[in-house]
């Protein structure tokens, strides 16, 4: 999914229907590990809008879940997606001992990081989905995903955490995403 440096960007929208907090949660804790990709979405009908990237690095389980747990309250959403293939409950536990009103939906990742994007990386180039602000190191991790699945660098945790706020706020009430052929 390459990132495109002369696109418009989008000013924040007015009236958005949902938005949620994407989480890709750091396998381990400290300096050395990952980042926790904390990434804010929302849609206005069927069109999608990355609105915070809200991510950091080195910080415990508690510390990062309060951030998330930060980035909800600054948005007015109790919505969380979390992925939960590194930790499962202790994903949820952690998140909701932040916030006790966060509604976590845990997400399982069952595919590559870069086939779980193409959908969304669809979305942007059918002028459906929009950056609504400038967010340079979300789109350098963007950028660096691969055609085959590989990325260049260390994981797109930014990235991921888009892809699954994306993904969820694409769903129809069934909680099947909503694919149109062209």
């Amino acid at each position: 999914m390459a990132a495109r440096s002369d696109r418009a960007v989008e000013p924040r929208p007015d009236g958005l229907d949902r938005i949620y907090v994407g989480v890709d949660p750091p396998a381990g804790a400290g300096e050395g590990s990952d980042a926790c990709g904390i990434v804010v979405a929302g849609s206005v009908g069927e069109t999608l809008y990355v609105l915070e990237d809200a991510t950091v690095r080195g910080l415990s389980p508690e510390g990062w879940a309060n951030r998330v747990a930060a980035a909800a309250a600054r948005w007015n959403t109790h919505l969380v997606v979390a992925e939960a293939n590194n930790g499962g409950a202790m994903v949820e536990s952690v998140l909701k001992a932040a916030d006790l009103g966060l509604k976590v939906r845990l997400v399982h990742a069952s595919k590559g990081k870069c086939a779980r994007a193409e959908p969304i990386a669809l979305k942007f180039e059918a002028g459906k989905a929009f950056f609504a602000g400038e967010f340079p190191e979300l789109e350098a991790e963007l950028g660096g995903m691969t055609a085959g699945g590989g990325y260049e660098g260390r994981s797109p945790d930014r990235a991921d955490a888009m892809v699954w706020a994306m993904t969820v706020l694409s769903e129809t009430r069934s909680g099947v995403p909503r694919v149109r052929r062209i």
